[in-house]
């Protein structure tokens, strides 16, 4: 079966984040009053298997130790099996 896995990583609360700054300075500069401003980056890929919960997993490991830094980064998996089959 294939999964399609979205990965979102986004900086802990409290962690300075110069791109939305620049955002923000940049959007007030063209009369936007804008404030809060959060960036998060977006990975999407697949993977092979039968099981859900070891594609999490897999995911899951591949973010500690690759995708992300876990001290300074939060990230939400998202694990979406593809459809095979009609009606399914």
């Amino acid at each position: 079966m294939l999964f399609d896995i979205e990965v979102k990583i986004s900086l802990k609360s409290g962690m300075l984040n110069p791109e939305a700054s620049q955002i923000e300075r940049s959007l007030d500069l063209l009369g936007y009053d804008v404030k809060n401003v959060k960036t998060k980056e977006i990975l999407t890929f697949q993977m092979e298997g039968e099981d859900r919960e070891i594609i999490r997993d897999n995911a899951t490991d591949m973010c500690e130790r690759l995708l992300c830094n876990p001290v300074i980064h939060d990230y939400k998996i998202n694990v979406i099996p593809q459809n095979t089959a009609c009606g399914k």
